[in-house]
């Protein structure tokens, strides 16, 4: 929002300085980004007018013009300026004076004497228009200080507005908050309402709901089509960066900058029949003012006159309607539309305007009536012209409500650590222009309806803090003692999970918790998945339920970039639905799981390369739980994603926790990964649970090792032989290890051969043959019994 500091001044009357006023701004949330001198070293610059000019002998694009500049004795000056010509009234910088550097002498240019400098109102410093001579009104006096006349020195004031703060895009918004910063009050303003002298009216028909709950509408006629926007509009408009166009387009523009109310103006006589408000219908077209074909679609709400297209609600009028210098009836338009059936339009079509700007965010709901009342008599005083009634329509029920909000002076002071006066506190609301009435505990306060912001007491303590200064609230340390949470030593924290799948030569990866439902789709994981109402786009339109999914894709991506050894992992949640009526939010698990590929180990001359399979990344796996201390067991796995003869599921105490396996080729293909790709996910809360530690005594007998080698039918499964040596042993067995396993030429078909290592121990006495014997004789009769197994001879 840019504007002219004197017409802010106009609204609030304060004596701080250019530079207190901008920390002011900038301290209350409004920052001023920029702020712009204007006719601040404008010293020997007068009004003149040019009496005649001549072309110069020796130059095509020069002129020598005769000026008067009310010294009596004109002044001869040379001018290469396109627009000046006898007439004309322009700033005339005098010998004296300085721009800059540069300072104004006489001179000769191609052998003629000039005077002074006819000036541009870019080389004034006013504008960046540099096309010509400023040209100032006919009746503008001659001789007079230019500074005088345009009421400088004045600065052009840059804020930068958060979106909650729309009511201050407007001169007369930001008023309130400089007025309650800075102790003082806003001018009353004044916009009586203006009496009718005709009496044509367009009837006015609201078809877009809540969407567009207000319209008025009103007709002058017989407007002079050649008025000039006066000086001092022209010279606001361009402090504000609007460029003047014509007067009725200007004053839209004025009413706009000042109030907050965008407004359109359209010639009376190109419409046809009633004016009405309605959505568009898909296939519609309208040419807009900026001379583009906008194509519609059912999203849109327009104005129509008879039912057609002649403008963009909110955002901008038609071409056919549009007012030019022929125009002497008006038919001027004031309207509220939900900042919801604004949003968005604009981006459509690839337009940015400032009414669509300030819809978007909200404007003030009651501020129709007062911006149109204001603009009538801005036309009438400088165009002149017979103002017919004002029509409004207006469905009350759908407008914006202001609530009225309990402030408790305890509220005050708890969220802010601070006591504010009761005083200050009823000025600072009512210089924001809130009704403020004492209750009880505190107050009872109606914000105005332009502040859309204000909806919960805690608002209100926002408004309090920021207008009687953050830098009055004092910095407190937090008080009391500070707990110290004990980590738990049953159970293995992240921390320590990601240490550990790090020390196993992996890398941690973070994906988005967000997927495509087609990725989860080709997994056949897209069932019972928690679906986002607003999603950021088709591709993160689903919550993961699974976190292999993405990162298998990452592994992809990698490896599609010569990237032939892959190891990564990543822990983080995944997300179910939960069941019941009251739509609870989504269940959240932890999970850990790795995705490999390519080599088995680093490139190095000392090992023979191979690929990556199943047993190294159960390893990983293994190496994980026991940091943990979980004995994990394994079944084959029939999860449509997997290599249905390398995939598993994992267990702990008899409970699936997880899965192993190699990602099911068909799947690679489609993801297109041309590479075997082993990976496993876990629950981490069953994985890194442990049981407390306890110290124990090491045994000080020996131990003593017997190895057995076991014939066993092919399909027997490595885990539940070692669960049946461990019933067996009993108590005495410390550990088991399988060392071999061999089929071929002495093993008869259908069977292998396990070579195992069972160590024994005790912790009271060393053991005899006789214990050792007894144990072995048993394990070898619980194979034989429950496995069909038998010593091999």
């Amino acid at each position: 929002m840019k504007f002219s500091e004197n017409w802010l001044r106009s609204h609030v009357p304060t004596t701080v300085s250019r530079d207190e006023l901008s920390a002011v701004l900038t301290a209350i949330g409004l920052e001023v980004e920029e702020v712009t001198d204007l006719g601040a070293k404008l010293d020997h610059v007068v009004v003149a007018r040019i009496v005649s000019a001549e072309r110069h002998p020796e130059a095509d694009r020069l002129q020598i013009c005769q000026v008067d500049a009310g010294q009596g004795e004109h002044l001869q000056i040379v001018c290469g300026a396109p627009n000046a010509r006898a007439g004309l009234v322009a700033p005339l910088a005098m010998i004296g004076a300085k721009f800059g550097d540069f300072l104004i002498k006489a001179a000769k240019l191609r052998g003629v004497d000039s005077n002074g400098m006819l000036c541009s109102a870019k080389e004034l410093g006013l504008d960046s228009d540099a096309s010509g001579l400023f040209e100032l009104p006919d009746d503008a006096p001659v001789g007079q200080s230019l500074v005088e006349y345009l009421g400088l020195p004045d600065a052009s004031i840059e804020i930068k507005l958060t979106p909650n703060r729309a009511d201050c895009f407007s001169v007369r918004g930001i008023a309130f908050d400089v007025a309650a910063a800075c102790a003082s009050e806003v001018v009353p303003f004044n916009a009586a309402p203006v009496a009718a002298v005709g009496n044509r009216e367009l009837q006015i028909a609201l078809n877009a709901g809540a969407e567009a709950p207000r319209y008025l509408g009103r007709v002058i006629e017989g407007v002079n089509p050649r008025a000039a926007t006066p000086l001092w509009m022209a010279e606001r408009l361009r402090r504000s960066g609007v460029r003047p166009v014509s007067l009725l387009v200007d004053i839209t523009q004025y009413v706009m900058l000042e109030l907050g109310q965008p407004m359109h103006a359209y010639d009376l006589g190109t419409l046809q029949g009633s004016i009405g408000v309605r959505r568009s219908r898909a296939g519609e077209q309208l040419k807009l003012l900026d001379g583009r074909d906008a194509a519609l679609d059912d999203s849109f709400l327009i104005i129509t006159d008879a039912d057609r297209p002649v403008g963009l609600a909110g955002l901008m009028g038609g071409w056919d309607t549009r007012v030019t210098d022929d125009t002497t009836a008006v038919f001027l338009e004031a309207a509220h539309f939900a900042p919801a059936a604004i949003m968005g339009r604009g981006r459509k079509l690839g337009l940015h305007t400032d009414a669509g700007h300030r819809f978007e965010r909200g404007v003030d709901p009651a501020l129709p009536r007062t911006a149109i009342e204001y603009a009538t008599r801005l036309v009438l005083d400088l165009a002149g012209g017979t103002p017919a009634p004002v029509t409004e329509a207006v469905n009350a029920a759908d407008l914006p409500v202001a609530a009225v909000i309990s402030l408790r002076r305890a509220r005050i002071q708890r969220v802010l650590g601070i006591q504010i006066a009761d005083a200050d506190v009823e000025r600072i609301l009512r210089a924001l222009g809130m009704d403020v009435a004492a209750a009880g505990e505190g107050w009872q306060v109606t914000a105005p309806s332009r502040r859309f912001d204000i909806a919960i007491e805690e608002d209100l303590i926002e408004e309090l803090a920021r207008i009687h200064g953050y830098e009055q609230i004092p910095t407190t340390l937090p008080g009391g003692a500070a707990r110290v949470a004990m980590p738990s030593e049953t159970r293995l924290d992240e921390l320590s999970t990601r240490r550990q799948l790090v020390a196993r030569d992996l890398q941690e990866t973070i994906n988005y918790a967000f997927v495509d439902a087609a990725l989860l789709g080709s997994w056949q994981l897209d069932q019972n998945v928690v679906a986002l109402a607003n999603p950021l786009s088709a591709e993160l339109a689903v919550m993961r339920p699974a976190l292999l999914p993405g990162l298998v894709a990452t592994l992809g991506r990698n490896a599609a970039r010569q990237q032939g050894r892959v190891r990564l992992f990543e822990l983080g949640r995944v997300f179910h639905p939960q069941a019941g009526d009251d739509r609870p939010a989504p269940m959240e698990t932890t999970r850990v799981a790795v995705a490999v590929c390519g080599e088995a180990d680093p490139q190095q001359w000392g090992l023979a390369t191979r690929k990556v399979d199943f047993h190294d990344l159960k390893g990983d796996l293994e190496s994980l739980a026991a940091a943990s201390g979980a004995v994990l067991t394994f079944v084959p796995s029939t999860r449509p994603y997997g290599h249905p003869a390398r995939s598993a599921e994992v267990l702990r105490d008899g409970q699936t926790i997880g899965w192993i396996g190699q990602i099911h080729p068909r799947l690679a293909q489609a993801m297109d990964i041309d590479v075997d790709v082993y990976a496993f996910e876990l629950d981490l809360a069953p994985l890194a649970a442990r049981e407390l530690p306890r110290a124990s005594e090491l045994s000080r007998f020996p131990s003593v090792r017997r190895d057995l080698a076991f014939l066993v039918p092919e399909g027997a499964a490595w885990a539940d032989l070692e669960a049946t040596l461990r019933r067996a042993a009993g108590p005495m067995l410390r550990q088991v290890t399988l060392f071999d396993r061999y089929v071929g030429q002495g093993v008869e078909p259908g069977f292998k051969s396990l070579a195992m290592g069972l160590i024994l121990q005790d912790k009271s006495r060393t053991l005899t043959d006789r214990d050792v014997d007894a144990v072995v004789t048993e394990a070898v009769a619980a194979m034989e019994r429950e496995h069909h197994a038998r010593i091999r001879g």
